[in-house]
């Protein structure tokens, strides 16, 4: 329990000596961690949902012109892809290709949350850091001539430019290395939709009517 208590009194130092543009670098710093453990959690629970096994049995039965019983087997799977592929046989009456483009918008949607937020902290950060080393070192040169305590106040606004600078791009390297791991996870996603609907399309495709 000493390391936590140690580190947050060295933080709440750190982000009084940095000045009042702490304020919104830590309220940055804040919703990237909120959004980062958000996705994070998200993508795990996916990880968990995945049921390859079912998806063959469903793509076993349509190749066999049983529509019906692979309906019957995606209707009640937490799987996003079979979700999405159930979305599809569930009009493959009427237009099965829409709605499978609707089924996995829906899904893609879902894993895109918070991408834009996060690739916008990504660029704000810094921007906050900067605007920090800005007025610290502004701070720094009013200081200057102003008597005895000059000196102190000259490095103390040089540390409040350099705490906010280094604050500013912590969160945005924090940030970013997450946001390329989801943008990479949402283009897997994406890649084993399209396959799947491509699968489902092709192996219905000239078909009969489904069995019931």
């Amino acid at each position: 329990m000493l390391y936590p208590a140690i580190a947050a009194n060295v933080a709440v130092d750190l982000a009084q000596r940095g000045g009042l543009i702490m304020v919104p670098v830590g309220l940055t710093a804040l919703c990237a961690v909120a959004m980062v453990g958000e996705r994070v959690v998200w993508w795990v629970g996916l990880r968990g949902r995945r049921d390859p096994a079912r998806l063959e049995a469903i793509f076993a039965a349509l190749g066999a012109g049983r529509g019906g019983e692979a309906e019957a087997l995606a209707a009640d799977s937490r799987d996003p892809v079979i979700a999405m592929v159930y979305g599809g046989l569930r009009h493959r009456r009427t237009s099965l290709q829409a709605a499978l483009q609707v089924s996995a918008g829906l899904v893609l949607q879902q894993a895109g949350r918070f991408m834009g937020a996060l690739d916008t902290i990504v660029t704000l950060a810094p921007l906050l850091g900067l605007l920090g080393t800005v007025t610290g070192i502004m701070g720094a040169f009013g200081s200057i001539g102003q008597g005895e305590l000059a000196v102190e106040k000259v490095t103390g606004g040089i540390g409040e430019a350099l705490i906010a600078t280094a604050a500013g791009l912590g969160i945005a390297i924090f940030t970013l290395i997450p946001l390329n791991y989801f943008h990479g996870c949402l283009a897997r996603l994406q890649f084993v939709m399209e396959a799947a609907g491509t699968q489902v399309e092709l192996l219905t495709d000239g078909k009969a009517a489904p069995e019931a």
